[in-house]
């Protein structure tokens, strides 16, 4: 146990006090009497109590208990390992005593906890997966360590690791934890052996013509000899397979491939072997960039005639022709063309995630897009509240319109067991777009079934859209599937309305428990003029009788394998039935405009036939315009790319005479080259850093500013972060997932430049040794030790734990009392201080002097006998 203090200098009032209290001792000795020597004592050790309690002084107790806390890596580099350190420790606790506390905590790129700090039994669990392996960060784990420990009890870390840390720094964290109350001890781990072959390096030309031979290296690393197979692919089509023997180490492969494509074309390298220890490092992408001339993809659907490619320059523009259902998920596939037009293609066949890429390739990449009409285009393709509908220059929705059939719609959906997840929040989200298309006063019900129907929504006149759509939104998933009661449900709320049209939507992706006379139920719903539609989902659904529902009950089947695809139908189903979208009356229309468009018409307007009724957003710009005062071509600037609305359609059916206008075919390579992206010929340059990081630079240094965007190859708007490091260059940093990222950088000259980066795998993954410098350097900045032995973890703590016992309020108590003594004394003498004693000892004399009287007595009546 020791004294000590906080505030030391306090002490130095004991001089000043001291030389006053000699010299005052000096000058009374002779006058004091007792009592004056008393009080003077009494004061001195008041004033020394107050002083020291002045200074915060308190005892240090000795603590006995000792906390050591296994910190284990269980990242990807130390893959296979929880078994080994299970044992170990397990071992190691048979030397364990009990003043030792112990807690077990696991990490990767975060920290959990296993078992928390305990003095009890030890049984180590079956470790929790964890979710986030691919990144080592030591430091952020210590540094979680040190504060789930009491501050106050020497502590020991044992730390199972390899020491290959990929984020944070443990240098950094070491400097804090050293010279404290924490060892750490290390216990050296590596990945367990096995064959491993990565790729280490894929490079591609940046740039490249259409044509030459580019060369592509393939760096692998090996841990052992092997047999394996590389793969190299180019927009996801495979242009090699190549029989390979790896050694151990470096091993390096060149090929070259002519690019017979143009644009940003993905490349990508893969190793398969049979028996690999980790996948997560055998691919490796890489893009180059071919110049070329302009590429035009035109997008039809089910055989669906287009005249767009008979008439376009082809010597000026490649254009390639593919159906809606074949458009690919990622990205890059579109970076390979500079504009994209849809003629008449259906919302349904193309799906939402598809729909959403294409929006990032127009948006930040500058990609035209153009629709063209028909009867499965705009409204009624079901482009309702779509990304296709956010980037064109119309609206699907007709406003102003006030000659529409009244309306009446019931939504039966399944909300089956089977049903939950994607498909039926895709579901839930196609109900609420065509609530949202319906007007006010339009009749609407929602029943929402499994074993039996559930009435959510009960049919009558909408007059809260909001509220309508919340109670969709908010249905959960239920038990087994049975669709007659829903469906018979559905025909008895609409057979008596007096509406003009009355249709039913059925969706489902199971079949149903029991079997009725669906026939009679459609027959009397037909009587009534009610239609009825089915969606069938996912290969589970009953095809055969939803089809044959759909077929008697007048209305459309749709057989639906991508969940994307649900809104689009919903949408196109309800424009198809709620609205009134061909305008088919031939007319004149009225042309506006830029003079790229007008001059076309300098001669006259021809005649078109029809169109589908739109609206024209605030910022369009209205190329041509109907009688009605409906947009048929118009235009406008979505991001960096230009899109284009045609509302007639391209093969001559509604657009009549413009279909034999001697300017027919520079009205379609006007709207191409409108289309086309404008990208500056200043280019700059993007590097990867050794931090993860990219720097952006501009050559001419003209540039004040950079503004980046990434999206990855499903279409993901990634956060960005930027740093100006000088003019004309900055440090910018991705969140992003291994693959290829999509930069699109300007500055304030809008000079804009596309790039694509590989995003590798993580470090985590690469194959490597242990780096025992770190580790030894962890153990030699906090007192620890490179362990072997399990025996080791609970030998004898150099540290001693204490806890403080503040002393300073009973010092100031004493000072106080003591004060008040002594002002007593010499106010009023001891006589005071002393009169209780004295009032005791005259109640107890008394008693003291009759007990001698009486004893006297006897003794002389004694002597007298």
């Amino acid at each position: 146990m020791d004294l000590r203090v906080d505030q030391p200098l306090w002490l130095l009032l004991l001089i000043p006090i001291g030389i006053y209290f000699i010299w005052t001792w000096r000058k009374d000795k002779k006058s004091l009497k007792k009592e004056g020597k008393i009080v003077f004592c009494i004061r001195v050790i008041a004033i020394l109590c107050l002083i020291l309690g002045i200074t915060n002084p308190y005892l240090l107790l000795p603590i006995k208990e000792e906390q050591v806390l296994f910190l284990i890596d269980r990242s990807a580099s130390l893959q296979g390992t929880d078994q080994q350190i299970t044992e170990w420790i397990d071992e190691s606790l048979q030397s364990k005593k009990s003043s030792h506390l112990v807690g077990v905590y696991t990490f990767a790129e975060n920290f959990q906890t296993e078992i928390a700090m305990t003095d009890g039994e030890v049984n180590l669990p079956v470790f929790t997966p964890m979710l986030e392996a691919g990144n080592t960060d030591i430091a952020k784990a210590l540094q979680l360590s040190t504060g789930v420990v009491e501050p106050n009890k020497a502590t020991r870390i044992v730390l199972f690791t390899d020491g290959l840390e990929t984020t944070g720094s443990i240098s950094d964290e070491i400097v804090k934890i050293a010279g404290g109350k924490v060892t750490i001890d290390v216990v050296q781990m590596a990945r367990l052996s096995s064959e491993d072959v990565a790729i280490t390096s894929f490079e591609t030309p940046p740039v490249a013509f259409e044509g030459e031979q580019q060369q592509l290296n393939v760096t692998l690393e090996a841990t052992s000899n092997a047999t394996a197979e590389l793969l190299l692919y180019q927009n996801d089509q495979l242009i090699t397979r190549e029989q390979i023997n790896v050694e151990p180490g470096t091993n390096t492969y060149t090929f070259r491939n002519a690019s017979k494509g143009e644009g940003l074309l993905k490349y990508e390298a893969q190793v398969v072997l049979a028996e690999d220890g980790l996948i997560e490092n055998n691919k490796l992408t890489s893009v180059t960039n071919v110049e070329s001339s302009p590429r035009l993809l035109v997008v039809t659907h089910d055989g669906n005639s287009t005249n767009i490619t008979a008439v376009i320059d082809q010597q000026a523009i490649s254009t390639d022709v593919i159906d809606a259902s074949v458009l690919p998920f990622d990205l890059s596939n579109y970076l390979a063309y500079d504009a994209i037009i849809f003629d008449n293609v259906p919302g349904h066949v193309v799906g939402e995630q598809k729909m959403t890429v294409i929006e990032q390739a127009v948006k930040n990449f500058g990609v035209g897009f153009m629709m063209v009409g028909g009867k499965s285009s705009f409204g009624l393709g079901g482009y309702f509240k779509s990304p296709i509908e956010r980037l064109l220059p119309v609206e699907m929705e007709i406003k102003g319109k006030q000659q529409l059939p009244s309306l009446g719609l019931i939504i039966v959906m399944d909300r089956s067991g089977s049903m939950s997840g994607t498909k039926l929040e895709y579901a839930k989200e196609a109900a609420a777009r065509s609530v949202e298309m319906l007007r006010e006063g339009d009749t609407l019900g929602f029943i929402a079934f499994d074993d039996r129907p559930w009435e959510i929504i009960e049919a009558a006149p909408l007059d809260d859209q909001e509220s309508a759509v919340e109670s969709i939104l908010s249905v959960g998933p239920g038990g087994g599937t049975e669709i007659y009661t829903s469906l018979s449900a559905a025909y008895e709320k609409l057979s008596p309305l007096k509406l003009q049209r009355k249709h039913i939507i059925l969706l489902t992706d199971g079949q149903s428990a029991t079997s009725n006379d669906y026939q009679t139920l459609i027959e009397n719903g037909t009587k009534e003029l009610i239609t009825v539609s089915t969606v069938a989902v996912g290969q589970d659904a009953d095809r055969a009788l939803l089809e044959s529902l759909a077929e008697m009950g007048g209305g459309t089947f749709y057989d639906v394998q991508d969940e994307s695809t649900i809104p689009a139908i919903m949408s196109t189903e309800t424009a198809m039935i709620s609205r009134t979208y061909i305008e088919d009356n031939p007319f004149y229309p009225t042309i506006y405009g830029d003079a790229a468009w007008t001059s076309l018409f300098a001669e006259g307007v021809p005649q078109l036939n029809a169109y589908i009724a739109t609206t024209a957003k605030q910022t369009a710009s209205i190329i041509a315009e109907s009688e009605k005062e409906d947009p048929v071509l118009a235009e406008w600037m979505y991001g960096l790319g230009r899109t284009i609305a045609f509302t007639s359609d391209s093969t001559g059916e509604w657009s009549g005479d413009f279909a034999r206008w001697k300017y027919w075919g520079d009205f379609w390579n006007t709207a191409v080259s409108r289309l086309l992206p404008a990208y500056s010929e200043v280019p700059f340059s993007i590097q990867k850093s050794a931090d993860e990081s990219f720097t952006v630079t501009d050559p001419s240094g003209k540039s004040s500013f950079f503004e980046v965007a990434a999206v990855n190859e499903k279409g993901d708007v990634l956060s960005v972060t930027s740093e100006a490091l000088a003019p004309g260059k900055a440090r910018v940093t991705v969140d992003s997932d291994p693959g290829l990222v999509f930069f699109r950088i300007s500055n304030e000259q809008d000079a804009v430049y596309q790039a694509g980066i590989s995003i590798p795998y993580s470090e985590e993954y690469k194959i490597q040794k242990p780096s025992t410098e770190t580790l030894e350097m962890i153990t030699n900045r906090t007192n620890g030790k490179l362990l072997t032995e399990p025996s080791e973890v609970f030998r004898e703590m150099e540290l001693s734990s204490s806890e403080k016992q503040s002393i300073q309020q009973l010092l100031l108590l004493v000072a106080i009392i003591l004060f008040f003594i002594d002002i007593t004394i010499r106010r009023f003498g001891f006589n005071l201080l002393f009169a209780p004693f004295k009032r005791i000892r005259k109640k107890l004399e008394p008693v003291n002097s009759t007990t001698t009287t009486n004893v006297g007595k006897l003794v002389r009546e004694k002597k007298k006998r």
